[in-house]
């Protein structure tokens, strides 16, 4: 099938199937997605900017579908979503205007290929040492997956975050946080929403983590939360990236009819399988990207 909007000819199939994968990735782990949908359609031959501006489009329509199974599960603060949604937004449209500079200067497809692989390979890094050490705590010492949290320090880090006494502080009940600065908060919606403008996909692999490790937020909550907070910040994306045309509509749309099916089964996972195991098997998905990405950087794998 021809894509004229990006210029390449792709079987339906394969986008199909990609959205599946990652319609439950999504709804499992809250994201996700972009770790692999990004990679394969770079594979795929799409241009780099059409990757980035598509997966966008594409991760916006799942989160949709994913975050109102979540609320419906209770997995949500709306209250965070929401104070965190303009602070990305800021991101998004920083990291799509840099995209823009690269495209210009011909070096995109380089320099926002190694950045994939650098911030993936980090990220597999940091939450497979964490949540080895919690499984290892549940296992060997009889405690639940909270009471593992409490003894490697994971919600000590994030109280230190907490006990920053910049104002204004707002509270969080529904993640049970009592006080936290405001600028804590915007500070990580920015930093991942300028990851997600810059990258594609809704930037879960930097915001997850910030809600869990900085803001101290459970994990199913997280996944919930951070999958509301996607469904505006890669809409943003997407039709910033649509105006600077970025965005091949025909790609996503194919992709979202796999997607569609995949969030549902992955939202209902999510109840059956403990935060630790969670963030333990996400871990590994980084690392999928980053190979995906270096292979075709490398001129391994082209255009299927």
């Amino acid at each position: 099938m021809d894509f004229p909007i990006s210029g390449v000819h792709i079987e339906p199939i394969y986008l199909v199937l990609t959205g599946f994968v990652v319609g439950v990735l999504g709804g499992f782990f809250g994201v996700g997605g972009s770790f692999i949908a990004g990679p394969l359609m770079f594979i795929f031959g799409v241009p780099m900017n059409y990757v980035i501006g598509t997966d966008l489009a594409h991760i916006t329509g799942k989160s949709i579908i994913a975050a109102r199974r979540h609320r419906a599960l209770g997995h949500v603060d709306i209250r965070l979503a929401f104070v965190m949604v303009p602070a990305t937004m800021v991101g998004v449209e920083t990291g799509a205007q840099l995209v823009q500079a690269l495209k210009s200067n011909k070096t995109l497809d380089t320099v926002i290929g190694v950045l994939y692989i650098i911030i993936l390979i980090l990220i597999a890094w940091l939450v497979t040492v964490e949540s080895l050490r919690a499984l290892r705590r549940v296992k060997t010492e009889n405690m639940t997956a909270a009471q593992a949290r409490e003894a490697i320090g994971f919600t000590g880090v994030a109280r230190r975050f907490q006990s920053i006494r910049l104002r204004p502080m707002i509270a969080l009940p529904a993640s049970g946080i009592p006080a936290i600065s405001l600028w804590v908060v915007l500070i990580g919606a920015f930093i991942s929403g300028f990851l997600g403008g810059l990258l594609g996909g809704g930037a879960g692999y930097i915001r997850l983590p910030t809600l869990i490790y900085v803001i101290g937020v459970p994990t199913h909550l997280a996944i919930g939360t951070d999958l509301l907070e996607v469904v505006f910040s890669a809409g943003y994306g997407t039709l910033t990236h649509t105006l600077k045309g970025n965005v091949d509509i025909m790609i996503a749309l194919v992709m979202h009819t796999g997607a569609a099916i995949g969030a549902q089964i992955g939202v209902a996972a999510t109840r059956y399988i403990g935060g630790p195991k969670i963030r333990l098997a996400f871990a590994s998905l980084p690392v999928v990207g980053a190979i995906l990405v270096a292979l075709r950087l490398l001129g391994l794998v082209g255009a299927v």
